[in-house]
């Protein structure tokens, strides 16, 4: 199982970002994949998750309006669209997954694989 976050940057409060999780070495369909974010000297924080088969979704509260995920499945990638961002988005974007024999639904309140992250810095 192998998952590789990409897409962060540095972006301006109000803009967009679309960040990207490449998934390889395992079928998507059966895997639910999760965004979660760390900023610094803060506790990790679930965003979005995407389930198995029909590709429900799940969204934090407090994430709900302004990120929005999705998958390509022909691509294996898993998206998560981030609008309006404000400095507090400020963060490394993780995706992970949890193995299919443990239950990989969503929302991930486990996760047994993870991908490097991606910073992503919003300027005021």
């Amino acid at each position: 199982v192998q998952l590789q976050a990409s897409g962060g940057g540095l972006v301006q409060a109000g803009g967009s970002l679309r960040l990207s999780c490449a998934a390889s070495g395992f079928p998507l369909e059966y895997y639910a994949i999760g965004w979660f974010r760390q900023a610094p000297g803060k506790a990790r924080e679930a965003i979005a998750c995407i389930g198995t088969r029909d590709g429900a979704t799940w969204y934090a509260d407090s994430m709900k309006g302004r990120f929005s995920i999705s998958r390509d499945m022909t691509k294996k990638e898993v998206y998560l669209q981030m609008n309006s961002l404000k400095p507090e988005d400020t963060a490394v974007y993780y995706c992970a997954t949890d193995r299919p024999e443990y239950g990989s639904s969503c929302p991930l309140y486990q996760t047994t694989d993870w991908g490097q992250g991606t910073q992503v810095t919003v300027s005021s």
